[in-house]
């Protein structure tokens, strides 16, 4: 089994907190969806507590949803990929 890193544990606690403040402010039922997120706020989720270097960002069409596809290069080294859905800021994978 991996083990969870601290930087995955902070940016999954950036994305709950991001994903229950903005339900927090919805006045109108009616409204657009509050949590849609563009490719640059995700981006920023991605990096704000990592000292990850950006080496690409883009959005796709995945199974009819929108995704956000960051790529990044890890303090070690390593590149990563991490998807956001589009419409609800969830982090989907790596």
């Amino acid at each position: 089994m991996k083990s969870t890193s601290k930087i995955e544990i902070s940016l999954i606690n950036l994305l709950l907190v991001f994903l229950f403040s903005s339900n927090c402010l919805a006045t109108d039922e009616n409204a657009p969806n509050q949590t849609r997120i563009d490719l640059d706020q995700a981006t920023k989720l991605i990096i704000k507590d990592a000292q990850n270097r950006v080496l690409g960002a883009e959005t796709e069409l995945i199974d009819n949803r929108e995704v956000h596809i960051i790529k990044v290069l890890t303090p070690d080294g390593r590149i990563r990929h991490y998807k956001i859905d589009a419409e609800t800021g969830e982090l989907i994978n790596r």
